[in-house]
């Protein structure tokens, strides 16, 4: 038994029918692409990476304020200086301030 090769009629349905739905896929794309274009912030999925990162940031702010802050009472107990605390490009967690002195 054996089958022949679908003939070119069917063949050529066979082409229509996949051209049809590539083009309506095409339209449905489409219309998609318009609708996010419209609402900028509706296709942005919101991820729970971007959630982990946010939390693990303020942990580590945290973090850095209480070793700021210890370092303050420490540096205010043991020194007669003044002491601030500031983002240093040094990576300090606080700085001296030199007092302004009243001119005489």
């Amino acid at each position: 038994m054996t089958t022949n090769p679908p003939g070119p009629e069917v063949q050529n349905k066979n082409r229509a029918a996949i051209l049809a739905e590539l083009k309506q896929e095409k339209r449905k794309l489409m219309m998609q692409n318009q609708s996010s274009m419209n609402n900028p912030g509706a296709s942005i999925p919101l991820s729970r990476p971007a959630f982990a990162k946010d939390f693990r940031d303020h942990a580590e702010q945290q973090h850095i304020a209480a070793q700021q802050k210890a370092a303050l009472q420490h540096a205010h107990a043991h020194s007669s200086g003044y002491f601030i605390t500031q983002d240093s490009a040094f990576g300090n967690l606080i700085l001296p301030v030199l007092p302004r002195l009243e001119a005489e």
